[in-house]
């Protein structure tokens, strides 16, 4: 399977494991920015991810804040898709919001400061949290580089770096960014069953 297709059902993914909901712009700006349009009688309203043409040299202004490039193939969807915030089960995976650039990507992953200056310099790059309400960020770890490109993808614990100024690893969430998208991919297939 090339990656276009398997990022095309990663994307898929969205809509079975997430409600993919928004009430106000002030809740989540990206999803607001994204939604179908229709609000229910609540005054909820669908969102939904966008497929996008963006060049490569947009990820430059991201690169030279960061200390390592992206795996290929979450470099390959972030060019080629823009969503919101959404809770995966596994992970939620951090907002790649609508824009002429990556800058409110990068905004994204900086967030936090805190976590932001305890990450980077222990060589771990966020890009998302763990599921639910988990604030623990999940990244890529840059120090398992492998031969194509990819990382480790490890869970954190946020509390370690807020409140003891140090990074400590909670566990591996998957050997690779290309099988976190695989397993999330069996994931929303199995919930189909």
């Amino acid at each position: 399977m090339h990656n276009a297709e398997l990022l095309e059902e990663f994307v898929a993914t969205f809509a079975k494991l997430d409600e993919m909901a928004v009430r106000a712009r002030e809740s989540d700006p990206a999803a607001w920015e994204l939604r179908n349009g229709e609000t229910d009688e609540y005054g909820w309203s669908r969102w939904r991810p966008a497929k996008t043409l963006s060049d490569r040299a947009q990820l430059d202004p991201v690169y030279a804040k960061l200390p390592a490039r992206f795996p290929p193939l979450y470099e390959e969807l972030v060019l080629s898709y823009r969503w919101a915030t959404v809770d995966l089960q596994l992970f939620r995976l951090l907002a790649n919001p609508p824009g002429p650039d990556l800058n409110r990507l990068l905004a994204e992953i900086s967030r936090d400061p805190a976590i932001w200056q305890g990450l980077i310099p222990a060589g771990y790059i966020q890009f998302g949290r763990g599921p639910d309400m988990d604030y623990d960020p999940v990244c890529f770890d840059i120090k398992s580089r492998s031969k194509n490109g990819d990382y480790r993808i490890v869970k954190i614990d946020h509390e370690e770096i807020l409140c003891n100024y140090r990074v400590k690893v909670v566990g591996e969430i998957a050997p690779s960014f290309y099988e976190l998208v695989r397993q999330t991919i069996e994931l929303a297939e199995g919930l189909e069953k």
